[in-house]
């Protein structure tokens, strides 16, 4: 990787533009009939993703609002905690699917919730209720549905079906998602830095397509949920963004939130090391109630980690447990302003939201709610006919980018790598005992704006 005695080109990352699923149903009871097209991307027959145009981003809009129901009465108004039937969620499915209709859009985006804080057990209705804050909703020009008022992603049932059907696979192989250089690839630019040379002030971006080419594909390696879901194209999505930021290709819009490369400019690296970042599930410790029928997540739900690779002789990456300071601080930030982020990004909110969707999902399973109230959630635990959801192309590779900022000593500096893990066993392992009743006790559950969402 020696550009010459002054300037050297450290590790090039892996990169892809964002995704971020629509829904748009196309028979009563099925999530999503766009196969290709993922909001800032298009997917070829191959599976590698590439950017999608202005013009295949407008169609792709244009038909999502076509078929778009505007939000009304109540669900019209921002609420600081709705509260949402899973009974009646299913009841609303039930009654699409009798009628040959479309599963209402208010069932499709969870009442407009932007969290997920508290999960209440009705017993008296035969019911598991979850609650948070909720807006209407609306559709950005790139794809997004989010709040109103926030800009926050709002939460889809697809992701939340994919989560509750996902807790035993989740329980043997965990969820997470990276995308990996070979090490073929590896190799293969090492080997293409040996050979050149920069001149006095010359940048190694006049031979990015030939480090691109060299470095080739790099693969998106998911475990835990299904590969073909929005919800694992979601986290994806998010890596990815995490990636730009780090890389200073997307700009954080997010003020005390510079890139790692901007960061580290003035700093050595070592050739065979590379920081690594990923993000993880940040909660304090599960609230629980006396009776055990009311619970309350707390915390932001996501943080970003980070870990040194070392690099070996072969290509190959090993962790090292280690980790770099500026890395690190670059981790803190990112953790420190992913509120503010999510806002500007909604792809992080999204990731956001699956994050209280698995704790939720795992805590019905370990906990057994369903069966302390008595309901029968097979509908949307098991899959069926009853309720297919959308199978998307699933991504499989992406192509490489490069930035580049010169660093101390004339050295040129890339360098980023990733991915998400979602243990939502670990929280919910530890509940702590708390006294629920003064803000929403189980027993206030049918009186505080709950939306049944369906004949109840």
């Amino acid at each position: 990787m020696d550009f010459g005695p002054k300037s050297i080109l450290r590790t090039l990352i892996p990169a892809f533009l964002g995704v971020m699923t629509l829904v748009t149903t196309g028979q009563a009871g099925q999530f999503g009939n766009n196969n290709r097209a993922v909001g800032g991307v298009m997917i070829d027959a191959s599976g590698v993703m590439r950017t999608a145009t202005v013009q295949e981003l407008r169609e792709l809009t244009d038909a999502v609002e076509r078929g778009w129901v505007p939000v009304g009465g109540d669900l019209a108004k921002r609420a600081e905690m709705r509260m949402v039937s899973l009974r009646g969620i299913q009841n609303a499915i039930v009654k699409a699917n009798a009628e040959g209709r479309e599963i209402p859009s208010e069932v499709q985006y969870l009442a407009g919730l932007q969290r997920i804080e508290y999960i209440f057990v009705d017993k008296k209705k035969n019911d598991v209720v979850i609650a948070g804050p909720a807006e209407p909703w609306k559709l950005r020009p790139d794809g997004f549905v989010v709040g109103t008022v926030t800009g926050g992603a709002t939460m889809r049932l697809s992701d939340l079906v994919i989560a509750l059907r996902s807790v035993e696979t989740a329980r043997q192989e965990g969820i997470s998602c990276s995308i990996e250089p070979t090490a073929e690839g590896r190799l293969r630019l090492q080997k293409l830095m040996r050979r050149i040379s920069l001149r006095p002030g010359q940048s190694p971006a006049v031979y990015e397509a030939s480090m691109r080419e060299a470095f080739g594909p790099q693969t998106i390696q998911l475990t835990g949920v299904p590969t073909d879901s929005r919800f694992a194209r979601t986290m994806v999505a998010a890596d990815y963004e995490m990636k730009r930021v780090a890389m200073g290709l997307t700009p954080s819009q997010v003020n005390g939130l510079d890139s790692y490369l901007q960061m580290s400019k003035n700093s050595a690296h070592a050739s065979n090391q590379n920081p690594r970042w990923w993000m993880a599930c940040d909660y304090d410790a599960l609230g629980k109630s006396e009776d055990g029928l009311a619970w309350k997540l707390s915390g932001q739900g996501v943080k970003t980690m980070t870990e040194i690779d070392a690099i070996s002789g072969d290509g190959t990456a090993s962790q090292t447990g280690k980790k770099d300071k500026l890395a690190q601080a670059w981790a803190d930030a990112m953790t420190e302003k992913y509120s503010e982020l999510s806002q500007r990004m909604p792809i992080f909110s999204d990731l956001q939201n699956i994050m209280d969707m698995t704790i939720v999902a795992t805590l019905i399973s370990q906990e057994g709610l369903a069966q302390k109230a008595n309901l029968d959630l097979a509908l949307l635990t098991a899959e069926s006919d009853d309720l297919p959801l959308a199978s998307f192309n699933t991504p499989k590779a992406v192509e490489p980018q490069c930035s580049f900022i010169r660093g101390r000593g004339g050295k040129w500096v890339v360098t980023a790598s990733g991915g998400v893990d979602i243990n939502g066993f670990e929280v919910v392992d530890n509940p702590e005992p708390v006294d629920l009743r003064a803000s929403v006790g189980s027993s206030a559950v049918a009186a505080r704006g709950l939306i049944w969402l369906g004949d109840n």
